[in-house]
């Protein structure tokens, strides 16, 4: 009955996997079509339940859930569960069935399973007679092995606690290269103070400057051993998740047996022990005192925990440092490991393995044929990680030296420009896994870590090389940007103040400007602020409206700047002459927003003043009529009498205003005509820049001598850009938009008609008329 249970579970569980992947295509799917439609707030637990088809469809959902900033192709990025991860699973799902077993039953097996699962890794990385820890978090082994060496360097410690330090402070060792926030973990997790805690810098004056000092960390020990300290333990890496870097563990080792301190080493490096052919400085780690292994990235096995293998022959001491599992769910933990290292086997763990630092070397050797790339030169053939950059500089010179050559700033900008290298990478080859990492010395690197992606991931050969072509395609794109940067900064300049550069070094591309309007000053009120925004962001649409092959961008999402524009990476077959274009471009699509704008001011000014001296005008008027129509016509019974024997012609009195001059006419001349006499056409809209440019690419190349043309473009207009001025038509750079010389809309008119009477009191109709109607002065 056993069996059959165990088979139905696996085959349940193969289905519901198979259920949520397929889901998850078809999610995928309607989130590109944008026809899915979800809440994301939790709802009430319904009291009769759901069925089992409808929480996956719950949990496909949630897997397909945007991201915060938008990403719709995060969902690719998750893990197919292939073989190893299905069985993975099955001990996920056997670890809550066998819990159910009787004490003997279940004593019998969790021993049989820590036993075989021991032993099986002591023998594949070459660590004998020793004994295993399993845990989720990767950091938990060093804690419990730091509490380990606690117990057994103060003996009072399990009884009084943190008052057995009082002798002797304990002191743990590590680099600065080491992962950050690790040391700090330890001492919250074992209620040490951050005084506990030594940072060793590494080499500075010769050797690698990723791997730790080795003649101050002795000189740093022999300082605490004066001071009343204890040294407790060292903490080495042989490659962790920042860099990949091999210390020389046979000199570490010698001065933790000379000071009696544990040496506890990490990184994935340790992989490699696996192979026959490791690296001299890996194979020295099977004499450290103890070691964690994280196998399910190296391996592809979702969910299994990692594992710290040490050596102590006390098994009283290691019960209290918590390194023996004492409750069920913890003797349980290794299932999952214990049953995928059986299906992959001896071999098929040693063939992951090589399949990584194949790999890392394929991409090493391609990489030295791609111009304007270094790698580090720490990385080597054995090296199970590849760090690399982008550098203007050749690689003839030394790595470091090339560094120290760089300024600040200039380093800066290097890695601005590797940091969206790295990020271009990782969306253009997703399956290549590649991300970047921040070195305090080397800067901005893009890491190639295959050990910790490529299981997962399923990256293979032909990927590396897809990687490598699509690094070739963006090096001209980041040495021509790098190469005009200066050029675009001279043009920026060479039109001040109406352009100024605004210095952003976080920003991948030739640079950030922003236009400045005539009014501009250093200190601007909030109000003139948001017209100097308002203006850069109407410039900046209009130059995403040309057909260019640069991108013109309001920075990045989480910038706070929305004042200047952000001109982005240059196509390499970009010269000069194409920068110069581009900033005139910009100088004189701004002028002419400029110029529209006060157009617009100048107008709506004279409009209002327009409107209000013809009220005044009406209203005296009005006041001059009632005078002509005398007492009498204004009472209440006495007019309608005098209207009906006298009545009293009034003619229409109003007013016309002519946008073209700025002049108020009378408009008993139309009234009388019945028509308008002068009537004004619309002038033809004049070719702006934008029209011309409209559907044309700013830059075109001539294909015998490089230069730039624009089609369309007139000797004069070649001349007024070279000169730094664009060709603008004049009225739209008229100033004056009432000059008798410049055509102008049809006249506005304002009129005063009378109403029937029905007492003394005569209402007048003031409005504006035109000749299409009449418009009421007051909506204006």
């Amino acid at each position: 009955m056993a069996n059959t249970a165990l088979s139905d579970m696996g085959r349940y569980l193969k289905e519901m996997v198979n259920l949520l992947e397929d889901g998850q295509r078809e999610l995928a799917v309607e989130v590109e079509t944008g026809s899915l439609s979800r809440s994301s707030c939790p709802g009430p637990l319904q009291g009769d339940g759901q069925n089992v088809a409808n929480i996956c469809h719950l949990v496909q959902e949630l897997m397909c859930e945007d991201t915060e900033d938008g990403d719709k192709q995060s969902h690719n990025r998750l893990q197919s569960v292939g073989q190893n991860g299905h069985m993975a699973l099955l001990g996920h799902c056997l670890t809550a069935y066998l819990s159910m077993l009787n004490k003997d039953g279940f004593r019998k097996l969790t021993t049989r399973i820590l036993s075989d699962t021991t032993l099986w890794l002591c023998r594949l990385f070459r660590y004998e007679n020793s004994s295993a820890f399993f845990h989720e978090d990767d950091r938990e082994g060093l804690v419990r092995v730091c509490r380990l060496v606690l117990h057994t360097l103060y003996e009072d410690y399990a009884s009084e606690g943190y008052a057995a330090f009082s002798s002797a402070q304990p002191i743990i060792y590590q680099s600065t290269s080491s992962r950050e926030g690790l040391g700090q973990h330890v001492c919250n997790q074992l209620g040490l103070a951050l005084s506990s805690l030594c940072t060793v810098p590494c080499n500075t004056v010769f050797g690698s400057q990723h791997q730790m000092d080795v003649a101050l960390l002795e000189k740093l020990i022999k300082e605490d051993l004066d001071a009343g300290k204890l040294p407790l333990l060292l903490i080495a890496n042989a490659g962790n998740s920042s860099v990949d870097r091999a210390y020389r563990l046979g000199r570490l080792k010698e001065l933790c047996v000379k000071y009696s301190m544990w040496l506890h080493v990490e990184g994935v490096s340790l992989a490699t022990l696996a192979l026959d052919d490791m690296s001299s400085s890996v194979k020295r780690a099977v004499h450290c005192d103890s070691m964690t292994l994280t196998l399910g990235p190296w391996l592809g096995l979702p969910a299994v925990p990692a594992v710290t293998l040490y050596r102590h022959e006390d098994p009283a001491l290691s019960l209290a440092a918590g390194l023996t599992a004492s409750q069920p769910g913890e003797k349980l933990r290794p299932l999952a490991l214990w049953l995928s290292l059986q299906l992959l086997g001896n071999e098929g763990i040693v063939q992951k393995i090589r399949h990584a630092t194949d790999l890392s070397k394929q991409l090493m050797e391609r990489l030295k044929t791609v111009p304007s790339i270094i790698t580090s030169v720490e990385n080597d053939v054995s090296s199970p990680e590849v760090l690399f950059r982008f550098s203007q500089e050749t690689s003839s010179g030394a790595y470091n030296d090339l560094l120290e050559g760089c300024s600040t700033e200039d380093r800066d900008i290097m890695d601005t420009f590797n940091r969206w290298l790295g990020e271009r990478l990782a969306r253009l080859v997703p399956v290549g896994g590649v991300d970047v990492v921040e070195l305090e010395d080397d800067g901005t690197c893009v890491r190639f870590n295959p050990l910790m992606t490529a299981a997962g991931l399923g990256t293979q050969a032909s990927d590396v090389e897809v990687l490598v072509e699509k690094l070739l395609e963006l090096v001209p794109v980041l040495s021509s940007t790098l190469r005009l940067r200066e050029e675009f900064r001279r043009e920026v300049q060479r039109h001040s103040p109406f352009l100024s550069l605004m210095e952003d070094l976080a920003w991948p591309g030739l640079g950030t400007l922003r236009y400045n309007p005539q009014w501009f000053a250093d200190v601007l009120e909030d109000k003139q602020l948001q017209e100097v925004e308002k203006m850069n962001c109407e410039l900046m649409k209009k130059l995403q409206e040309q057909e260019t092959s640069i991108l013109f961008s309001s920075g990045p999402e989480y910038g706070t700047a929305r004042d200047r524009i952000f001109v982005g990476m240059a196509t390499e077959d970009l010269v000069n002459e194409d920068i110069s274009h581009l900033v005139n471009t910009v100088a004189a699509l701004g002028r002419e927003i400029e110029e529209k704008g006060k157009l617009f001011e100048n107008m709506a000014e004279v409009v209002q003043r327009g409107i209000l001296e013809a009220q005044l005008q009406l209203q005296k008027d009005s006041e001059k009529r009632i005078l002509e129509e005398g007492v009498l016509r204004q009472l209440p019974v006495v007019s309608s009498v005098l209207n009906w024997f006298s009545p009293w012609e009034a003619s229409v009195n109003g007013r016309t205003f002519n946008l073209t001059d700025g002049l108020l006419d009378s408009t008993e001349p139309t009234y009388s005509s019945k028509d308008q006499t002068s009537a004004l056409h619309l002038p033809d809209t004049p070719t702006t820049l934008s029209s011309r440019l409209q559907g044309r690419k700013l830059f075109l190349h001539s294909e015998d001598a490089g230069t730039v043309t624009n089609p369309g473009r007139d000797s004069a207009d070649t001349a007024a850009d070279e000169a730094g001025v664009s060709s603008m038509p004049a009225a739209a750079l008229n100033t004056n938009p009432f000059s008798p010389s410049s055509p102008g809309p049809p006249s506005v008119d304002a009129d005063q008609r009378p109403e029937p009477h029905a007492g003394p009191v005569v209402r007048q109709d003031d409005s504006l008329t035109s000749r299409e109607g009449r418009l009421d002065p007051t909506a204006r």
